[in-house]
């Protein structure tokens, strides 16, 4: 059995946001229950469930039995339910452990949860919390977050001639358009070059506008060994690959993480970048999705801002990327992120983005990156997956 065999069955989430009267549990519920609700299941019908949180010890004080914990408020006991934390990339790493279990006969249908609630009353604890994110070797002290990282690629590639500030500018413009139509998403504002560019500096070259804020969340999805629910009258969506990988000391001239990570995935669906009609990709700061251009074979080393330029990754264009808005306006509820990626991705699939729907696309791509060692990421997650019956 292959991953072309697993399906996704439902998926639901609770809107990114700011939510200080809700609990862990109120957001997974919603979330669970509406991945239940379209699925056609019950709780009964679950085999295993795979629950992702990257800072409930750390914010809430809940540790060890995070996924029981939240599980049980909807009924959900006696199956095994495993924790999964693993940075930005745990709910996308739950998905990929589902998968698995499926693949080995362990389960015919699981449920894979992310939750986050990142605002708490002290706002430098979830910031602490974020910097653990990164080796403490290698962060501990100097106050590096991400932005800082995130920052220091582009000045090298902007100083490089790879990309131009207005590339930057023109990608979180783009970003928070499709943020604004997506009904799900933290910040659903329109803003111009102008506002991008006057908002306040975080980290040279970018600006408040351009990066993804604190916030609550949660997303969840159904997936099953194909025949092991009746089928409904819904296009079938199929996982064609999920793969991980986990960073690695590089001289400089190895490929990079999510350039490994993608080549593992594209080769398990038989799959290449030419075959990809939308995509989901990791940017906590929203030029980040430039260099995914790059990295993941959309278009060639220092092409991107010309990709960009040609209105190709807009939700209309020939590859749309990041309809949702991405992690920088749609949101980026840490735990949460990766299944938000693969619910966004089923409703394009299916045709059910309303306002933000692309142009009937067949293959979706999810790439999500989490934590920082030295010189790359922790770990990088892509997951392929496909509408197997043609759009009428």
């Amino acid at each position: 059995m292959n991953t072309g065999d697993i399906e996704i069955l439902g998926v639901g989430m609770h809107p990114f946001g700011r939510y200080p009267n809700s609990s862990l549990k109120d957001l997974n519920r919603v979330a669970c229950v509406s991945a239940l609700v379209d699925a056609g299941l019950e709780v009964r019908d679950l085999d295993a469930v795979y629950a992702a949180n990257a800072m409930a010890g750390l914010l809430q004080g809940q540790e060890m039995i995070r996924g029981q914990s939240v599980m049980r408020e909807i009924g959900i006991e006696r199956i095994p339910v495993t924790n999964v934390e693993n940075a930005c990339a745990s709910g996308s790493t739950a998905l990929r452990q589902a998968v698995l279990a499926i693949r080995a006969g362990s389960a015919d249908v699981v449920l894979v949860a992310g939750v986050e609630k990142m605002f708490v009353e002290d706002r430098s604890r979830t910031l602490a919390a974020l910097e653990s994110a990164g080796d403490l070797d290698v962060v501990s002290g100097i106050g590096l977050q991400f932005t800082a990282v995130y920052g220091m690629r582009l000045r090298k590639l902007i100083a490089e001639g790879r990309l131009t500030v207005d590339d930057l500018v023109a990608v979180s413009v783009k970003s928070h358009a499709n943020g604004e139509r997506n009904p799900y998403a933290q910040h659903r504002k329109v803003v111009s070059p102008e506002e991008v560019l006057g908002s306040r500096p975080i980290a040279d070259p970018l600006t408040l506008l351009m990066c993804s804020s604190i916030c609550d969340g949660a997303a969840a999805v159904v997936v099953a060994r194909r025949g092991a629910v009746p089928a409904n009258e819904r296009p079938s969506i199929r996982i064609r690959a999920s793969q991980a990988a986990t960073g690695y000391t590089t001289t400089g001239n190895e490929p990079s993480l999510t350039e490994l990570c993608a080549a593992a995935a594209y080769a398990e669906a038989g799959l290449g970048p030419e075959d990809v009609d939308v995509a989901e990709v990791h940017d906590a700061m929203a030029p980040a999705e430039l260099i995914a251009y790059e990295q993941l074979g959309f278009c060639g080393p220092g092409d991107a801002g010309a990709l960009l330029d040609s209105g190709a990754t807009q939700i209309d264009g020939s590859r749309p990327v990041n309809p949702s808005g991405g992690l920088s306006s749609r949101g980026h509820a840490v735990g949460a992120t990766g299944l938000a990626q693969i619910a966004e991705l089923t409703w394009q699939l299916r045709g059910e983005a309303t306002g933000r729907q692309t142009q009937r696309p067949r293959i979706g791509l999810a790439h999500n990156n989490g934590g920082w060692l030295e010189g790359e990421s922790a770990v990088s997650s892509v997951h392929l997956l496909e509408r197997t019956e043609p759009w009428d």
